[in-house]
């Protein structure tokens, strides 16, 4: 069970720049956000278009900074339990002969090196934590106007309903309406030239940390995430950004795994069988929102201001620090200026480093770049992550 501490009684909070919260999307960024906001004694609204309010996907990686920042949202003990947890990585070359293995090390005692869960557990666990602490969700709703007022923003539902707030924080993704809201004209999402493939399966035998097989401009990579299951993602360039349909997408998967070594060959004969119901491919989109991320009473987190490819395994972690720092800001500031002015100067540079370190990564595979560069790369980038944030 989840066991939420609310720091002072709703009503009663000092922060008297804001004491009523919209969070606009009910993501991994959006339900943080809400949590600890409502930790801090302030009223959140969350409204997530979705009316089933679930999460589609594999898995996902959870690095030592993300492992801290569900320690500090609360939900750390659930997502151990629903996981795996490892501390180094295999890298190997396309035939599956292993070139190195690179040790990761815990940011501190009490926590892992870096683990993986089912996305859709995640998503479970961060939904019943939100409704745990008091959050008022409303689903299959979405914001079609904000309206700018002296001390507030009123926003407009597509229900016609209408509520004022001293905050609105845009957690509503890459393709976020938000964004487009309170920056018309703002950048798109840029396609960096790799799509990725997922799948979940079986663990083989030994198969307990993370494994990368690098094929030329293609990479394979396993991540175990759960005692008995592992997902697996393949990136590969296609530089005409081309969309597959769903029914073919197992068949390309299964074409795209051809001559690669180790224990692949066993899992690439599921995927076109067993396990063909879980693939998923997408195309890699990156967007950095230029600062600041906010604009009156209302400020973007999560992918909606910086979403990057998975190449790092920090997207998800970014976005749940946002809603962490949003809230310490608030907490520590005298005005809700000053706190949005102190949220950007501490995730802008941490954000940008991950997205332009991932683009760095995803280059060198597109391009046949030393494996050695790659893992030095990789290595360096999470370990300026540990900084505390």
């Amino acid at each position: 069970m989840v066991r939420l501490e609310i720091q002072t009684a709703l009503g009663s909070s000092n922060m008297a720049a804001v004491d009523r919260v919209l969070v606009v999307g009910g993501s991994m960024a959006g339900m943080s956000c809400a949590i600890q906001m409502r930790k801090a004694g302030i009223a959140v609204d969350l409204v997530e278009i979705d009316p089933t309010w679930k999460a589609v996907g594999a898995g996902i990686t959870i690095t030592g900074p993300t492992l801290r920042a569900l320690k500090t949202i609360g939900v750390l003990p659930e997502v151990l339990a629903a996981g795996a947890t490892w501390n180094s990585i295999k890298v190997h070359d396309k035939a599956g002969t292993l070139l190195e293995e690179a040790p990761l090390h815990a940011i501190g005692p009490d926590l892992p090196t870096t683990g993986a869960v089912l996305r859709p557990l995640l998503h479970k666990i961060l939904a019943a934590a939100t409704t745990a602490s008091g959050v008022n969700v409303r689903l299959g709703l979405s914001v079609t106007e904000l309206a700018e007022h002296p001390h507030q923003v009123e926003a407009t539902f597509s229900d016609a309903a209408q509520g004022r707030y001293d905050l609105v924080v845009g957690a509503d993704g890459i393709f976020s309406k938000t964004r487009d809201m309170i920056f018309p004209g703002a950048a798109k999402p840029r396609f960096t030239g790799q799509v990725i493939y997922r799948l979940l399966a079986e663990r083989p035998p030994g198969v307990d940390r993370t494994h990368f097989f690098m094929g030329g401009d293609y990479k394979v990579g396993f991540n175990p995430v759960s005692a008995t299951h592992m997902y697996m993602y393949l990136l590969q360039p296609a530089p005409n950004n081309p969309w597959i349909d769903a029914k073919d997408q197992p068949q390309r998967l299964y074409e795209a795994m051809e001559g690669f070594g180790g224990f692949i060959p066993q899992i690439r004969d599921t995927v076109r069988t067993t396990n063909a119901h879980t693939v998923n491919y997408r195309p890699l989109e990156v967007l950095l929102q230029p600062a600041p991320w906010y604009r009156g009473h209302v400020v973007l987190i999560g992918d909606a201001a910086h979403s990057t490819t998975p190449h790092l395994a920090s997207g998800a972690g970014m976005a749940i620090e946002d809603g962490i720092v949003l809230t310490e800001e608030i907490q520590s500031q005298p005005s809700l200026t000053a706190a949005l002015e102190k949220f950007m100067a501490r995730r802008f540079e941490r954000c940008r480093l991950v997205i332009e370190n991932s683009v760095k990564l995803g280059d060198i595979e597109m391009n046949h770049g030393s494996t050695a560069e790659h893992t030095r790369l990789m290595v360096e980038a999470l370990s300026a992550l540990r900084q505390p944030i």
